[in-house]
């Protein structure tokens, strides 16, 4: 397996992309190689300074990096010779097995849909973030930014794809999948949400288990919690900042500590045809170390081939 890394992507690149390739690679089978895509001179001059061996690694050599204040559509297209298109080709042509940035993430999801492109059958590729649980597993929740606007019949694949994406990955059988309303009756919340669980409330594709409301976010009612990104968007960053208030405070506790988005690494961008982990802008080394590992692990749960058998004209019902 070979996974590609964007040693440019991010706030703190190529420090924190490269050191956590390092820490990674200590982790990692030998069988799992890693691509680090960017400016091969300070790449190289942080692997010699942290003592890693140059040949335990791939450097593609990527000059141009395509920053945060540019459009992520016309950069993509005026620098072929950045690290998130460098990636991408990479990607497409078989050469690495996944591709994991923390860079321009409207970027990413213009190489996602005009590179590798979507799984036939799916609507809207969306992201996820992690809602760890009191009782000490944890759940996901999706979209989270990727589509602000969404029809009953996206948010309904929304329920597939994260059903899909803890099965084959996180191992949680027959997950059970809940749609954020502002009440448990079905005919609680606005339109979309009461045509969203019309649609829900006899399918065969996941667990649909019935609305679900903010409360339920780190308890054990659902282990998959379907909304639109702009909802997700708001939810995630609420939680990142009340994460950071209570360290601010000096307040440190076992379970508000999962709330650190560096024990996730990032997200897999699902509904594409290959593996792609988008991280946190502001990753240091160990949020990148675990992106890494993420896409390692996307990448052996099959679970973009898991989903394009879901999509497939036979298993839909």
């Amino acid at each position: 397996m070979k996974i590609g890394i964007d040693a440019m992507g991010g706030d703190f690149a190529p420090e924190a992309p490269v050191m956590g390739a390092i820490l990674a690679s200590k982790e990692l089978p030998k069988t799992t190689r890693l691509v680090l895509i960017g400016d091969r001179l300070p790449i190289e001059q942080i692997l010699v300074r942290e003592g890693a061996r140059l040949e335990d690694f791939d450097i593609v050599h990527a000059p141009d990096v395509i920053t945060m204040g540019e459009h992520p559509t016309k950069a993509f297209s005026q620098k072929p010779n950045s690290t998130t298109v460098v990636g991408f080709k990479l990607l497409k042509e078989g050469a690495i097995n996944a591709f994991a940035s923390s860079g321009h993430t409207g970027a990413m999801l213009v190489g996602c849909m005009f590179t590798i492109k979507t799984i036939p059958g799916v609507l809207r590729p969306c992201i996820t973030s992690i809602l760890p649980k009191f009782n000490g597993g944890f759940g996901v929740i999706l979209d989270v930014g990727t589509n602000v606007d969404c029809k009953p019949d996206v948010l309904y694949q929304f329920g597939i794809l994260g059903s899909l994406y803890c099965k084959t990955v996180f191992k949680i059988e027959n997950p059970k999948v809940g749609l954020l309303s502002i009440g448990e009756e079905p005919e609680k919340g606005n339109l979309i949400t009461q045509a969203t669980h019309a649609m829900m409330k006899d399918t065969k594709d996941f667990n649909f288990i019935g609305n679900v409301e903010g409360r339920d976010f780190f308890n054990d009612k659902a282990d998959v919690i379907v909304c639109d990104g702009f909802t997700g968007n708001v939810m995630l960053k609420n939680s990142e900042s009340f994460y950071h208030l209570l360290r601010k405070r000096g307040i440190k506790d076992d379970y508000f500590e999962r709330f650190n988005y560096e024990n996730y690494g990032g997200t897999p961008v699902l509904g594409i045809n290959d593996n792609v982990i988008i991280g946190h802008g502001i990753s240091n080394a160990v949020a990148s170390k675990n992106m890494i590992l993420l896409a390692k692990n996307v990448t052996e749960a099959r679970l973009s081939e898991q989903i394009k058998h879901a999509f497939t004209p036979e298993a839909i019902r």
